[in-house]
């Protein structure tokens, strides 16, 4: 196999070393402006980098937002962990209505208080990257008219992939000083997880079959007294069918496809057969 190339391997690295789902607003590759000998290139470039840096850590907190409101309801006065994670979002300057739409989607609530609909979406992408797009959306024709363009215009087809994945519960602790895989691995066990790993955070990974995520979330919190910081399910590739990305040509198209997913209304989570990783979150 060849190396990966000059635009490859930052993709790769990014692939291959993630600590958490994926953020579509984190997890991009691009290649490098070249400004030259001009200032204002220059000062453009830095601007855009300061403000996708800006943009990834609103996502995240959004995202945690809308997990503690699943975990423990829209409250933030019975919901400590939504009251902390409203306060971190504060502190970063995530403006109100940000705030306010994340609690909603939390809900499954449009910002207006419109219910929301579940959407997949199955495609494969060039040059075999099989992909599972999730979205909550309250225009169900509009945000799939939009993917299957995407789609498209990616040089991909919607075809049905969910066969090359297999569906989990995963549910991701936060750090805990002396409590890692190997002190969890027991309990994990008697309470009938299907597999416990450590991320380079030092963070816990439990899965599990998806109808137990839940329950296992709450046992296992209560009888480690560690806090939960993610529980969903999730579409894990199988092993046969996971793919490399090896050059230039798939690594920036994969990474202006998963710029141009993110921005479409609705969309919520990607997840791809690509080595390395298993899920690129987009929140809006």
């Amino acid at each position: 196999m060849h190396p990966p190339s000059s635009f490859c391997a930052p993709l790769c690295r990014a692939l291959r070393n993630s600590p958490r789902a994926w953020s579509a607003r984190t997890f991009t590759t691009s290649t490098a402006v070249c400004s030259g000998h001009s200032k204002w290139a220059s000062i453009k470039h830095d601007k855009g980098k300061n403000d996708k840096a800006k943009g990834n850590t609103r996502a995240l907190l959004a995202k945690d937002i809308s997990n503690a409101v699943k975990l423990g309801g829209p409250d933030p006065n019975s919901n400590p962990r939504l009251a902390l994670a409203i306060q971190k979002a504060k502190k970063s300057a995530v403006p109100k209505a940000g705030i306010e739409a994340a609690i909603a989607r939390g809900q499954g609530l449009s910002p207006t208080g419109a219910a929301l609909e579940s959407v997949t979406l199955e495609a494969m992408l060039p040059p075999a990257i099989a992909t599972v797009i999730e979205c909550q959306t309250d225009n169900k024709l509009r945000t799939l008219a939009d993917l299957r363009l995407l789609v498209k215009e990616s040089g991909g087809n919607v075809t049905p992939v969910n066969y090359m994945f297999e569906k989990k519960g995963r549910i991701i602790f936060h750090k805990k000083d002396g409590v890692g895989a190997d002190e969890v691995l027991e309990p994990a066990l008697e309470a009938g997880v299907l597999d416990v790993t450590e991320d380079e955070q030092g963070r816990v990974i439990v899965y599990t079959e998806p109808a137990d995520t839940t329950t296992t979330a709450e046992s296992l919190s209560q009888t480690l007294a560690m806090e939960i910081a993610e529980s969903e399910i999730i579409y894990d590739p199988n092993e046969d069918t996971k793919v490399d990305v090896e050059n230039d040509a798939e690594a920036e198209q994969l990474s202006k496809f998963l710029d141009d997913v993110q921005e479409i209304a609705g969309v919520q989570a990607v997840y791809t057969n690509v080595k390395g990783g298993q899920k690129v979150a987009a929140t809006a």
